[in-house]
């Protein structure tokens, strides 16, 4: 047995729709821009250009109806709105045609984004991680078994903000599709089981402020439901 000089963290984990047992998160990775409106209300261009990816630690993990703190340092909180994919088994190198094979289930997320320090970093050339991979960033509901529900290709996509929507579109209008995304991936890493890919977010992002209620949904799939609370004070 391993003797650590202090006991290590728990394993980040992440409900699974009518089981008991829960999905370790390995690692998180989000695909930027991903579709068309969403890349034009960021300033930029909505062509196929080929696909970026940025990452979120896995205690990021945020599951359905929990309260969030808003964040320190930030002062434009944003909801986006994501099909997250579950990796289920180990690859590299994947065809687009084997990816759904590496593919455990399906979840609703939200990437929750420090707009202003996300911006300030782009604009500087600088990574996203200040913007993007802080602490309890990244919101999920339960997974769904690809047994249970298959592969979904299309399916409206949902954000309200106390009850008003915000965001809706379809999964269909993703520019880069989920088999070609995880393909992509598996070519500059090795996926794993427990990776988590949020595979980006459609137009209407907006902010959010203490006291929201933010729900949102993918048909089919699931939907998660969680509260903005005040900034947290100490650990």
């Amino acid at each position: 047995m391993t003797d650590y000089i202090f006991d290590p963290p728990p394993v980040p984990s992440v409900a699974i729709d009518g089981d008991e047992k829960r999905l370790p998160v390995r690692r998180i990775f989000c695909v930027g821009r991903n579709y068309e409106a969403h890349a034009r209300e960021m300033g930029r261009d909505p062509s196929r250009e080929f696909p970026f990816f940025f990452t979120k630690p896995a205690d990021a993990i945020v599951p359905d109806g929990s309260e969030v703190p808003y964040p320190p340092e930030t002062k434009n909180f944003h909801y986006e709105m994501e099909l997250v994919v579950a990796i289920g088994k180990a690859g590299f190198q994947i065809p687009v045609e084997q990816a759904n094979d590496y593919i455990f289930g399906y979840a609703a997320g939200n990437d929750l984004t420090r707009r202003d320090l996300q911006l300030e970093a782009r604009e500087k050339g600088r990574p996203w991680d200040w913007g993007k991979a802080f602490d309890e960033s990244a919101v999920i509901s339960p997974i769904r078994r690809v047994s249970d529900i298959g592969h979904p290709s299309r399916g409206r996509i949902w954000l309200a903000v106390n009850d008003e929507i915000r965001q809706d579109q379809d999964i269909a209008d993703l520019i880069w599709d989920v088999q070609e995304i995880v393909s992509i991936l598996s070519h500059t890493m090795r996926i794993r089981p427990g990776d988590l890919i949020y595979t980006g977010t459609p137009a209407g992002v907006g902010p959010l402020e203490v006291g929201d209620k933010v729900t949102g949904g993918i048909d089919g799939i699931g939907d998660h439901s969680i509260v903005i609370v005040a900034p947290r004070e100490g650990l």
